[in-house]
């Protein structure tokens, strides 16, 4: 278990992570979400030692990191794929880890299988390898120990989609079998997919936390997107049951769970052509929580840039 308290690191007058608590549990993937210059790296840096707080701690199983004995054992760390010397072999730097740790040889020729590195590649120079590469030797290393917990920071960086499916799958298989799971990432739809946590932090304060159910009930009201072959009699119907309806493209905009709309549909005799929820997802979430502190893209500088052509 990871236990994040009251955790602060300032630099001279900037503060980069602001009073951040929460605790990641054996068995769930949390995911730790945020934009760019958020907090999230710094926040990983402080837990394996790299950064030291200014205020508040981290524990990994009970322990400060400093404190765990032969911590490659216990938490597996990929910060920076590229953080290697780049005249060693994949091979070599996983046989120095092995080495670090104590370990049998034989588990550096298993998480090279792990990863799909091929006995070729493993020879290859750590300058020549591509970033998908680096990211699998990394999440290689990381779990060389067999550790029972895992902060990564970014590892779906470079990965194909066939390596972001694999690296899901990797990561789920881990947590069920009982690991704890630390996944940073400003790519929601990825970490959506495997998270069963998730923390959204802007400008270092943590804006949300929750599973999916919970971060999805703060986005507003219940809606459906639904097109009939007869529009209008739908319309009726559900207007009929007390439902806000309003056109929307080619169907119907209603104010109801898609599965209300589905019933009313069925007691109406209007057979449907399209449904599907309309209520806003967690992209839409994220962007209103950390607005403040997206460089580009978010929906007060697309209005600003509007207001700004119009002038």
């Amino acid at each position: 278990m990871i236990k994040v308290d009251r955790l602060t690191r300032t630099y001279g007058g900037f503060t980069a992570v602001d009073d951040v608590s929460f605790t990641c549990q054996p068995g769930r993937v949390t995911g730790f979400l945020g934009p760019n210059g958020a907090g999230k790296t710094t926040t990983m840096r402080i837990m394996v030692g790299l950064t030291p707080a200014t205020r508040g701690s981290v524990t990994i199983g009970g322990l400060a990191y400093h404190d765990i004995p032969n911590p490659g054992r216990h938490v597996g760390v990929l910060l920076d794929a590229g953080a290697q010397h780049a005249g060693r072999t994949g091979r070599e730097i996983l046989t120095l880890g092995a080495k670090t740790m104590g370990l049998p040889l034989s588990r550096v020729d298993e998480m090279l299988a792990l990863v799909s590195l091929t006995d070729a590649e493993a020879k290859r120079r750590m300058r020549n390898y591509s970033l998908g590469m680096k990211q699998r030797l990394g999440i290689a290393h990381a779990l060389l120990g067999d550790p029972s917990v895992l902060i990564l920071d970014e590892p779906a960086n470079g990965l194909d989609p066939a390596g972001i499916r694999w690296m899901r799958d990797l990561l789920k298989g881990y947590a069920n079998r009982g690991g704890t799971v630390l996944l940073s990432s400003h790519l929601l739809n990825e970490v959506e997919l495997v998270a069963d946590e998730m923390i959204l932090i802007g400008r270092g304060t943590i804006v949300a936390q929750g599973d999916k159910a919970s971060l999805l009930a703060q986005s507003g009201p219940a809606a459906s997107l639904v097109t009939s072959l007869d529009n209008d009699a739908l319309a009726r119907a559900l207007q009929g049951q007390g439902y806000a309806v309003t056109p929307a493209g080619s169907g119907l905009r209603v104010d109801a769970e898609p599965v209300q709309v589905g019933r009313a549909a069925l007691e109406a005799g209007v057979v449907l052509t399209d449904l599907r929820s309309g209520a806003r997802g967690l992209e839409d979430l994220f962007l209103e929580l950390t607005a403040g502190t997206q460089r580009e893209g978010h929906p007060a500088a697309a209005t600003q840039l509007q207001e700004g052509a119009q002038a």
